[in-house]
């Protein structure tokens, strides 16, 4: 699902890398941190930028936090702020809360008091993280370098009923489709196949590419 609104809690590299990202999909995102100088390098790119205590419910539900679709929270080490921003997001009706955590230990104490999705920073990139929620095509998103990626995405409603010959995405869109899959792996591409609501492309594309889709 794609979110009209978010909220990032803590920038570090880890959430700096989510709202770069988010704002590269003209999201409408907030940013909140103890850090007033990493606040006022983001307080002209976002919706609104504020310096609070992220260990204090009242500061947090003082910035209008009932209003977001979504929130990141991203302090890895920081348990009692992660602890307070998850809580307060839940009872504030975020539809979303995905938390980052430092061990698997914190995961599970952040998935009890709420949090919709964990993401380890060992495993999941603050691009790879943003990207994926900030596209309702986008099903899974993997690095290959600083240029390349591979995304897995779901087709756009303008693809359903035609075949890849005839949607020419390499042309069109400078993407290489890999893989087809109607429910099961597919060793090679059919370029007649037509695309149905139900089939998830695998794609090889450059990252500078990816907003074409």
């Amino acid at each position: 699902m794609r979110y009209n609104s978010y909220a990032v809690f803590g920038l570090g590299k880890f959430g700096q890398a989510v709202v770069d990202k988010l704002l590269e999909s003209d999201a409408d995102v907030m940013v909140l941190d103890n850090d007033e100088e990493i606040i006022e390098s983001y307080s002209s790119k976002v919706t609104l930028a504020a310096t609070i205590d992220l260990t204090d419910a009242d500061s947090i539900k003082a910035v209008g936090i009932s209003n977001v679709d979504c929130a990141i929270v991203c302090m890895g080490m920081n348990l009692e702020a992660s602890i307070m921003s998850v809580m307060v997001c839940k009872e504030s009706g975020v539809k979303k809360v995905v938390a980052k955590a430092g061990s698997k230990r914190m995961g599970a104490v952040l998935e009890k008091i709420g949090a919709d999705e964990v993401v380890y920073p060992e495993e999941e990139s603050g691009f790879r993280t943003a990207r994926r929620l900030a596209s309702s095509n986008f099903l899974e998103f993997y690095e290959l370098d600083d240029d390349i990626c591979i995304v897995e995405l779901k087709p756009k409603d303008s693809w359903i009923g035609k075949s890849l010959k005839q949607l020419d995405l390499r042309k069109k869109n400078n993407i290489n489709v890999i893989s087809l899959n109607n429910g099961k792996i597919k060793g090679s591409v059919d370029p007649d196949e037509i695309i149905t609501e139900n089939t998830t492309l695998l794609v090889l594309a450059n990252k500078n590419t990816l907003n074409r889709i």
